[in-house]
Order: C-alpha cells, then structure tokens, then sequence
C-alpha cells in the first residue's frame, strides 16, 4: 500500500510539473518584442523611430482652454511649446516617423473609460477634451502636418490601450518611441511605461513636457523617466538621428 501510494504520489507531481521551461523567445500578448528581441538601449536610427506628441491640444496649450492656467508655468519653464515644435520639425526632416496622440470625449462624458475616479473623473465632470471642440483641437503651431500619423480613439491616460498606436508602431517597424506632450508625470508616464514593458527602446524628452506644478514635473524628468526610459533633451534627441 505505501508503495502505491508513493507511485501515485510521483504520478500526480509528473502530472502537474510542466513538460518544456518557457522559451525566451516567446511573444507574450502584451508585448510588442519578445525578450531577445526587446530594443531598449538600441542605437537610435531615425528610419526606426517615432516621436509620439501627446495631447498638444488648446485645453492645455492655449489661453482660454480649461487646463492652460494649470500648466502654463512649467511650460514657460522650458518654453516647451515652441520646442515642440522645432523638435517635430527638425524630427520630420530627419526621417522620424510622427504620431500624435490626442484625446477627447463625448460631453456627455460616455466614452470615459474611469468617469468615477481620479484625474478621468475630473475630465467628465469639467467637461473636458469635449470631442468638436475648439478645446479639442490641436494648437496651431502642432497640428498633424502631410505624412503624420494620428492615434485614433485616446480615451485614457496610456496611450497605447483601445488605441491603433501599437498597430502604427508595427507597420512602421518601429524600435524607439520617444515621447513628449502633457502632462508629463501623467499620460506622458503611463505610455512611457507600456512602450518600456512592450520592449520598446523608449526615450522621454524632458524639456518637451508639461505638467501641473514645477514638484511634479521635477519628480518625473529626474526620476521615473530614469527608470522606463532614457530621458533626453530634444536637441540631444536629434543629434543622435
């Protein structure tokens, strides 16, 4: 009897051990590169990298938009506006693939993915990002130019979930995703982050973001962005393409 119990006991444990350890070749559904193939610290070739503008819209850029008051200082700080744009500019000629990524929801706020809590609860009841509207427009200096391309159905924070933008990374070939736009320790950060898990070789560009208070914006570009990215300035950025 002891024996037998022993044998089901080695069978059940045969039974339950996997077969093979998992390769590290394997893509997992989250990720844009399987573990080989990850492109993070990839020589940056303009022909495979993209710039990905968040959210460059009067609700935040512009005077009488609902968010400008709020930002405008860091803003000013670094003139992050008109950088943005020499930095797009300068990025086009050189071959970068541009993507901007704005966001906007019904005005009966329908479409909000977290109406109930958070930064996504103060979007629904301000009324903010109101699709049709001037708010939701791009500033004119950062408006898609012939050849961008535009990330469709942005409702949330990360730019990457319910979105086309890691289908347009793919068909372009893309390996490093640098980032800028509003607000920088927010939507900025959280598609910092997925493009970082994705296997992306992402860059953050720190004097091209814009947040709330000059604590958040410092907490961010000298600490979060060192750990999912390789944070940059924009000139930087484009003597390396």
């Amino acid at each position: 009897m002891a024996r037998l119990a022993l044998a089901f006991l080695a069978t059940g444990a045969a039974l339950r051990a996997p077969a093979t350890q998992p390769r590290s070749t394997h893509l997992q559904a989250d990720r844009a590169f399987a573990p080989n193939e990850a492109k993070g610290g990839a020589v940056i070739d303009a022909s495979k990298t993209a710039l990905l503008l968040i959210e460059y819209q009067n609700e935040f850029t512009s005077e009488g938009g609902k968010l400008h008051d709020a930002v405008k200082d860091t803003m000013a700080s670094t003139n992050m506006l008109e950088r943005s744009a020499k930095l797009a500019a300068d990025a086009r000629k050189k071959g970068v693939t541009i993507i901007h990524a704005p966001i906007s929801f019904k005005e009966d706020a329908s479409d909000n993915p977290n109406k109930g809590l958070g930064i996504l609860a103060g979007c629904a009841t301000d009324k903010l990002f109101t699709e049709g509207s001037w708010n939701a427009d791009f500033h004119e200096s950062m408006a898609p130019a012939a050849g961008d391309l535009v990330v469709e159905n942005k409702k949330g924070l990360d730019a990457f979930p319910g979105t086309n933008l890691e289908a347009l990374l793919k068909e372009n070939k893309i390996e490093t995703l640098a980032l800028s736009g509003f607000l920088t320790n927010c939507c900025v950060e959280s598609s910092m982050r997925s493009a970082y898990e994705k296997g992306f070789n992402t860059v953050t560009l720190t004097d091209c973001c814009a947040t709330t208070s000059a604590e958040g914006q410092a907490g961010a570009t000298g600490g979060t962005f060192g750990m999912f990215s390789d944070p940059m300035t924009a000139d930087d950025f484009v003597g390396k393409l």
